[in-house]
């Protein structure tokens, strides 16, 4: 049966109502008003709410909903269109207020050939907000229908600051030299780095169990159905031995060979579309080494998890883990995934950006035995190289500042790094 105007209409004015009452967290959202934006990301890490967050600030800058044209493709009255219906929305807008809309269309991969739909509409010069699902809507996908129409906009969950604004904490501005805000800074720091940033989740006290569900519906959806994957045991124990070696760069025939040993036959072939299914659906994301050959890098990487209490999941004993895990996160976050790589050849450096000349280190205690061999002279020598690059090392809970002449390194603890910088 053909979508009516008056079921149009009634969807279009039930979702302005709940964008209206929605609880907003801002979240960081630079956009610019001459460009078309698709919102990807992992499954629960707010893609929808950035789109109600981008009509709440056309609101307060005068435009009113007749010119906001928002449509939730997940609504039940919605099921039986089709790609013919879609310009049905926009005639609706059209007949009812006589203006062009910035257009909001969230969910939408469920209907064929969207993108057809989309496309029409930027060649038009229609602004266009679009979210939909990674199960069937991955960047590169949306990099290949869309053309150079659409900028592809990375969602990840919370940042450290957007996560104390949903838990609703106050932090004054002079929190560095006030016992109880730091105290208060740190207890939520540890159940960040625990349980993880999802936004569905951050104020939920006991979340393993809804992160637990979240893995499976990637697991099983994103990644097995979505490639009608058989050997699904040989992709729980790849993605468990991601997770065991996240501090490490991996090569792919060594996850073949631990796979194998638990007596699953699977091939080198196999192994590589598995974790290219891994990291296209956002549960891991890939680094590669700033210095090896192409070979090298491809076939040679780290993969941290998008979230750390999903890498928590896999864990007994995640402290090294989740720390690394959770700066790498934070640095793909601020710098993009492109531009954040590690650094191996006589000696390592956890996480080089060179394009804005940093250079990190992470170390759960500078106190272990070893650790000044391992972690800072190394970025020393570094430092004695690149004079003009800034030196890190991010620690549990040290803070200090080493300079031998040849190199300042500023050591400071994770919490405080993440509300510095």
């Amino acid at each position: 049966m053909p979508i009516t105007s008056d079921i149009i209409r009634h969807c279009l004015t039930d979702k302005r109502e709940e964008i209206l009452a929605a609880q907003i967290v801002p979240r960081r959202l630079d956009v610019d008003d001459q460009l078309n934006y698709v919102f990807v990301g992992v499954r629960q890490t707010g893609k929808t709410y950035m789109l109600y967050q981008r009509v709440h600030q056309l609101l307060e800058q005068g435009i009113g909903w007749d010119e906001i044209l928002y449509v939730n493709f997940e609504d039940e009255r919605l099921t039986e269109v089709k790609s013919d219906d879609l310009n049905r929305f926009l005639e609706v807008h059209l007949e009812t207020y006589g203006k062009r809309p910035y257009i909001f269309l969230d969910e939408i991969q469920n209907i064929p050939h969207w993108e057809k739909f989309a496309r029409r509409l930027a060649d038009a010069k229609y602004r266009l907000y679009i979210t939909g699902s990674n199960a069937k809507m991955l960047s590169k996908d949306v990099a290949t229908t869309l053309g150079g129409r659409f900028v592809i906009r990375d969602v990840y969950p919370y940042s450290f600051d957007e996560y104390l604004r949903a838990r609703d904490v106050k932090i004054g501005q002079d929190w560095q030299f006030s016992t109880e805000q730091c105290s208060t800074i740190k207890r939520n720091y540890n159940k960040y780095i625990h349980d993880g940033a999802m936004p569905a989740f951050a104020t939920v006290n006991q979340s393993r169990e809804a992160l637990s569900s979240l893995y499976h519906k990637i697991y099983l959806g994103d990644i097995a159905a979505r490639h009608g994957l058989k050997n699904e045991r040989a992709l729980a124990l790849l993605i468990k031995k991601l997770a065991e070696s996240v501090k490490n760069p991996v090569s792919y025939q060594r996850l073949r060979n631990s796979i194998v040993s638990t007596g699953n036959k699977i091939s080198l072939p196999t192994i590589i579309d598995y974790v290219q299914y891994t990291t296209d659906s956002w549960l891991v994301l890939p680094m590669e080494n700033e210095l090896s050959s192409f070979t090298t890098r491809e076939s040679q990487k780290k993969y941290y998890f998008i979230d750390c209490g999903l890498l928590n999941l896999f864990l007994i004993n995640p402290e090294t883990s989740l720390l690394e895990n959770l700066v790498a996160i934070q640095l793909m976050r601020r710098y993009g995934r492109d531009q954040v790589r590690f650094y191996r050849n006589s000696h390592e450096i956890d996480f080089v950006v060179p394009d804005s000349k940093l250079a990190v280190q992470v170390s759960y205690s500078l106190l272990e035995p070893g650790t000044e061999e391992r972690e800072i002279k190394p970025l020393q020598h570094f430092g004695a190289t690149h004079p003009d690059w800034q030196l890190l090392i991010i620690t549990h809970e040290e803070e200090r500042l080493l300079d031998n002449g040849k190199s300042r390194i500023k050591i400071l603890p994770a919490w405080k790094w993440l509300m510095i910088y």
